[in-house]
């Protein structure tokens, strides 16, 4: 759980902006969103399939691109 307790003399808006900030970095939403509908494993093994490939490519043009 995510927690932000208030600094000496610190507005409720700066708190506001470093929960949210803390809240992006530890990816809370983001695992929420990817949460909220279930997704069969076939198409979860699909979906990690096609992110390997396409950083494997992604990977070999910059390796091409340096020589």
């Amino acid at each position: 759980m995510t927690e932000v307790r208030p600094e000496y003399n610190e507005s409720f808006e700066g708190m506001l902006k470093r929960f949210n900030r803390k809240v992006q970095l530890d990816g809370i939403i983001r695992e929420s969103r990817r949460r909220a509908r279930f997704e069969k494993p076939l198409t979860r093994r699909k979906r990690k399939e096609t992110a390997t490939r396409r950083a494997a490519i992604k990977a070999a043009r910059k390796v091409a691109g340096r020589r």
